[in-house]
């Protein structure tokens, strides 16, 4: 099992905050996943997880207004940011969520990684394009997921995987780009190997692993 793997299956959920002054104690490590509210976000986490309901899932995008912190262990946590872009609100509340947001990635020490999460038949958008100007500001490092990857054909995909990684070629800080399906478990192995680089998860040791000088 992937040592990645076997730390995000302990994931339970912690709390839910409204803003920067309502999370956690700001220590240790923290990996947070933004997306557009029909990125298939709750699916990846679930997937990555190997839990079915520990992200909240529903068929109308943007139910999710908070920030939602997962406890892994005493110092790492994963966060699922609220979803943006089809959600059904208010203008006023939008803007305040717009405002949640950058109070939380501009003032979060413990974050050490963002995945943002982009459908792979409409990736790019501007909610996109906004966090990844963010994280390149910022310097911090982000990963993202084309998700729903089995809704394209395999050329297809590898296509729009080209084509975001050539756009994103600029981008000053750490970033890669991978292609994921939550039903077919496509790309767990290269998003866990990121999790176990960001929350520094070192593989337990094994027998194998020791050897004996002769």
């Amino acid at each position: 099992m992937h040592p990645a793997e076997r730390l995000l299956r302990r994931a339970s959920f912690a709390t839910s905050a409204k803003n920067l002054s309502q999370c956690p104690p700001d220590s240790g490590r923290e990996v947070a996943f933004a997306g557009r509210s029909n990125a298939g976000k709750s699916s990846a986490i679930n997937r990555l997880t190997d839990q079915k309901t520990l992200a909240r899932t529903s068929k109308t995008p943007g139910r999710t207004q908070l920030l939602n912190f997962f406890t892994l262990d005493e110092e790492r946590r994963l966060v699922d940011l609220p979803g943006y872009g089809y959600a059904k609100v208010n203008k006023g509340m939008r803007e305040q969520w717009q405002r949640d947001l950058d109070d939380y990635l501009a003032g979060r020490q413990s974050l050490c990684g963002l995945v943002l999460l982009m459908d792979i038949r409409h990736p790019l958008k501007d909610f996109d394009q906004m966090l990844i100007s963010w994280a390149a500001e910022a310097r911090m490092p982000l990963h993202i997921m084309l998700t729903k990857a089995d809704k394209l054909g395999h050329g297809a995909a590898k296509t729009t995987l080209l084509k975001t990684r050539q756009a994103l070629k600029s981008h000053p800080g750490e970033i890669s780009v991978q292609l994921f399906s939550a039903p077919q478990g496509a790309g767990l192995e290269e998003a866990w190997d990121r999790m176990a680089q960001w929350l520094q998860i070192e593989p337990p040791e094994s027998d194998d692993q020791q050897v004996t000088a002769e």
